[in-house]
């Protein structure tokens, strides 16, 4: 009766670590794309929002005037600001991604898109600013905007750092997170 026992219960142990083991992998493996999916599905409409915002901005800054270019970019920049802010969100509202580091990845990525966000609300404040009246000051007013675009592009290395090794597989298997086709504007 002892033997039967003690088998029945060293039999329950192995069962158990065996099952916890092989959940684990698994979970890990769940957790990871589940993140993923949680930021995805957040971030999709904003991706979408932010390549009209660009395009726009590409496509009022050939042959329009001061005051078309000026409400234009006016309000990309504002589209661009709450962009950011709203990926800023959907990366702390996703949680930490199971991955060495993730809070920190997640923390600095959503920094740099809050940065990025202030730096968008700058740029309108200063395109607000130009006179449109003026063609002259006003292409040169748009030197220190495209300056000021140039660095905000620039300012990635966070969310770089967040898109390779595991956190960058799940984020790239999610349809969410995938880059939205732009279509070219009609030919003249």
């Amino acid at each position: 009766m002892k033997k039967k026992l003690a088998v029945a219960v060293s039999g329950a142990a192995v069962l158990v670590l065996a099952l916890s083991s092989c959940t684990s992998d698994d979970a890990d493996k769940f957790t990871a794309d589940d993140w993923a999916k949680k930021y995805c599905d957040q971030a999709q409409p904003q991706l979408k929002k932010k390549t009209d915002a660009e395009q726009t901005i590409r496509q009022t800054a050939v042959d329009s005037k001061p005051a078309q270019i000026q409400a234009a970019d006016s309000k990309a920049f504002q589209d661009l600001s709450d962009v950011n802010k709203a990926l800023a969100a959907a990366l702390r509202g996703a949680g930490t991604p199971p991955v060495d580091n993730g809070e920190k990845l997640v923390q600095d990525a959503a920094a740099e898109l809050d940065a990025n966000s202030k730096s968008y609300l700058d740029l309108k404040k200063q395109i607000d600013a130009l006179d449109a009246k003026n063609q002259q000051k006003f292409a040169d007013g748009l030197q220190p905007v495209a300056t000021g675009l140039g660095k905000i592009e620039k300012n990635e290395a966070a969310r770089k750092r967040l898109n390779q090794g595991d956190t960058g597989e799940a984020i790239a298997k999610q349809p969410g997170c995938k880059a939205p086709v732009v279509s070219s504007p009609p030919a003249a």
